[in-house]
């Protein structure tokens, strides 16, 4: 087994709008105050990993470095000062900062030179995580599961409790349907929501937004949205408009379809050079606009709240993981989700 001082496989952003690069990297011979090293046995893979590797928030000053920042793994060593979890402890790996330390980030090497890595990192076998960024759990929890709290499933639903705030009854567009989507309409079918409007490039991924509580689909390839969502309201107005895509013509949409009350919710993130054009008068009278930072969620309170939901059969994760890769496969796995030919989650077994 890959102990500290050895050696470990991960993939390493070397250059933006490149491939991933699979190679070996070495571990420290000792951890910081407050890291814990784990032993990875699954990675989901965001939508931001996508935008790191394409630079949606520019240039990157810290290459090479690691990717990831949701997984499952168990515990091998503890640093010093570490009192949350211990040698042989299930985690949940998260990049919403939890309970415990934030340490120092981990001091990897690559071919004799240094690679930089955050917090918390997944795209690798073996990793050193902040205390902070990580969450035990029992150890009957299903790895899937477990690595879906590390975002996909902690954002959706923070998103709906923390930002949106959805009453039973409002209704609700969530525009993007992949995997904090998903969750994201799941949360609003549990909070009641009517109606709760998909929209989506691809029918595979409002097909499986059906599974999990949208009452109407809309594929924008197909059909304008506009006058879609206008029809299925047929006089009410719209409470909630979720906007998973980040891009600045469908963030303008959502603001002038919402109510004067209306909230308008940003989980997509954006290009930096990509600016709104909104008529500001409307925040002054109750409309809001905000961004959400990972649903504004609190790993160590939710993950165990969220995990009980799904343990008792109210909420699933079926059929949202709809594609598996090894870590060789990684690059595979980006383009899929790239292209948007894979619905749901893709999971990485490491």
């Amino acid at each position: 087994m890959t102990v500290l001082n050895g050696f470990t496989e991960a993939a390493i952003l070397v250059e933006q709008n490149k491939d991933l690069v699979i190679d070996k990297i070495k571990l420290p011979d000792s951890l910081d105050i407050g890291q814990v090293l784990v032993e990875l046995q699954v990675s989901g893979i965001c939508g931001s990993q996508i935008g790191e590797i394409t630079g949606v928030k520019g240039p990157d000053n810290y290459l090479p470095h690691l990717l990831g920042h949701e997984g499952f793994g168990t515990v091998l060593e503890i640093g010093p000062g570490v009192k949350s979890v211990t040698k042989g402890d299930k985690v949940v790996l998260h990049w919403r900062p939890g309970n415990g330390i934030q340490s120092e980030t981990p001091k990897y090497t690559w071919r004799g030179k240094k690679l930089n890595a955050g917090w918390v990192t997944t795209f690798n076998k073996h990793s050193i995580i902040s205390e902070n960024r990580c969450t035990k759990v029992s150890k009957n929890t299903h790895k899937d599961l477990a690595s879906l709290m590390g975002c996909a499933i902690t954002t959706g639903f923070g998103v709906v409790e923390n930002n949106a705030k959805i009453k039973l009854g409002e209704a609700v567009v969530i525009y993007g349907a992949g995997g904090i989507g998903l969750n994201i309409i799941q949360a609003s079918s549990l909070s009641s929501a009517f109606p709760i409007i998909a929209v989506d490039l691809y029918d595979t991924k409002l097909e499986l937004a059906k599974s999990f509580g949208a009452t109407h689909t809309i594929n924008t390839n197909k059909i304008n949205p506009e006058k879609e969502i206008q029809r299925i309201l047929h006089k009410r107005q719209l409470d909630v408009f979720i906007d998973n895509t980040g891009i600045p013509k469908i963030i303008e949409l959502g603001y002038e379809l919402t109510s004067s009350k209306g909230r308008v919710i940003l989980v997509g993130v954006p290009g930096y050079d990509k600016d709104i054009k909104i008529h500001s008068l409307p925040l002054h009278f109750g409309k809001t606009l905000i961004g959400s930072h990972g649903g504004s969620s609190k790993p160590e309170i939710d993950i165990e709240r969220y995990l009980n939901l799904f343990s008792n059969g109210i909420s699933s994760i079926e059929g949202l993981i709809t594609k598996r890769f090894k870590l060789n496969d990684i690059n595979t796995a980006m383009d899929a989700m790239k292209g948007g030919k894979i619905a749901g989650r893709i999971l990485i077994d490491l």
